[in-house]
């Protein structure tokens, strides 16, 4: 049998450019810039051609991003290995301060070739498209308070209060649409107002109307419904966490998901010296602020509402069981802090974290979880998960490739 030789191939993409550079996998090999290339596929096809023909297989390497995903879609569906890079998580010198399309590019190739490339998960084109949905309704509702604040200033400034109890109900509203303000240039602004105040539950409505649509055509609709047993957490914070963070069991312990959502603190810890910073708020915001948010409701008793009971009563007696340990134990943990004098913050990311892992805990329990989601394919490096193109797809040369089977696993590629 003969040895297999990969070739790395680290791609730094643009808008309308991809900077390639190539190393060998041999001992002392140098880095080569083989220049800029457009971005359609006839520019990297006709790069691939001119590859040296002693490679049996090729691995790419390219940043994360909007331009590094449908890259990686594509060599991936050519039987390719291909990794996407997280750049903030690279490893840097603190007096490297040169950055250029041509020294990203080698340094993805050569990092490639040592294993050392911190890798993150390539959502699939559903998964991207429910998580687009995801965060713009997180929009509307930022666009919906900031609009809400405006006209609360403008009726302060003028004097105008509302003397009922709901200050946005229809009631008020019709009152709104009678006011009337003397200057003209004012008389334009506030009806801009209020229509904006109007016009953006509207726009949430038809967003939850398409989530609720879109949901059930996805791959993971079980796993969604298996969050919603946990007290806190309904459709929306189920559908967010899923659609940012893909199939939880792909991590492979609990402490892997905290770390990716940013939750586990800073420590500093020398000799018997032991102490702990803020949290890192690493990965992405609209994940993590759906556990936060969920998790402030251990603050009351453990104890199951009407809604709740509904909700568990659809899943097996496995998840129930989970779903009451994890009420039981998040409100024994939140009274315990709360009795020591933490603050309330520090309660609620605790319970968060707590929330996270019993998440996890839910997930590996749906039944119908693919072999190939149960890996871990986390943002951290040495994640397994990309096997496929070196162990079942036969290679270029028709040559089984073994050698580069360590470095392969390093990569967190979806199947």
């Amino acid at each position: 049998m003969a040895q297999s030789r990969p070739l790395f191939l680290g791609m730094d993409v643009h808008k309308e450019s991809i900077a390639v550079a190539s190393v060998a996998h041999a001992h002392g090999a140098d880095v080569t810039f083989l220049g800029t290339i457009g971005t359609r596929q006839c520019a990297s096809a006709s790069l691939l051609r001119k590859m040296p023909s002693k490679a049996t297989h090729l691995i790419f390497v390219s940043a994360a991003g909007p331009c590094g995903s449908w890259l990686s879609r594509y060599r991936t569906k050519q039987d390719d290995a291909c990794g996407v890079v997280a750049p903030a998580l690279l490893p840097k010198k603190p007096g490297d301060r040169g950055k250029t399309d041509r020294t990203d590019a080698m340094q993805w190739a050569r990092l490639a070739r040592s294993g050392d490339l911190p890798v993150v998960d390539v959502p699939q084109v559903d998964e991207e498209a429910l998580r687009a949905l995801a965060r713009a309704r997180a929009d509307t509702l930022r666009a919906l308070q900031a609009a809400t604040f405006r006209l609360k200033a403008f009726l302060l400034r003028h004097a105008l209060r509302y003397p009922g109890r709901a200050p946005w109900g229809p009631a008020p509203l019709r009152g709104l649409s009678e006011v009337v303000c003397p200057p003209p240039a004012q008389h334009i602004v506030f009806p801009e107002d209020v229509r904006a105040v109007t016009a953006h539950p509207e726009r949430r409505q038809r967003l939850d109307h398409a989530r609720h649509a879109q949901g059930t055509s996805w791959r993971l609709p079980p796993v969604v419904e298996a969050l919603q047993a946990l007290r806190g957490v309904q459709c929306t914070a189920a559908v967010t966490m899923v659609a940012e963070m893909g199939a939880l069991p792909r991590f492979e312990s609990p402490r892997a998901l905290r770390q990716c959502l940013g939750l586990l603190p800073a420590e500093y810890t020398s000799a018997e010296r032991r102490r702990q910073g803020a949290i890192p708020q690493a990965g992405t915001t609209q994940a993590r602020s759906a556990l936060v948010a969920g998790a402030g409701a251990s603050r009351s008793p453990a104890q199951g509402s009407r809604p709740i009971h509904l909700r568990r009563e659809k899943h097996p007696k496995i998840l129930q069981d989970i779903s009451w340990k994890a009420q039981g134990r998040r409100c024994q943990r939140s009274r315990q802090l709360s009795a020591r004098g933490q603050h309330a913050t520090g309660v609620t990311v605790a319970i968060a974290r707590e929330l996270g892992g019993f998440r996890w805990a839910l997930a590996q329990q749906v039944p119908g979880t693919p072999e190939g989601q149960r890996s871990q394919r986390s943002c951290t490096p040495h994640a397994a998960g990309c096997r496929r193109a070196a162990a079942k797809t036969p290679p270029r040369c028709g040559v089984i490739l073994g050698g580069v089977q360590r470095l392969v696993e390093g990569y967190a590629c979806r199947e």
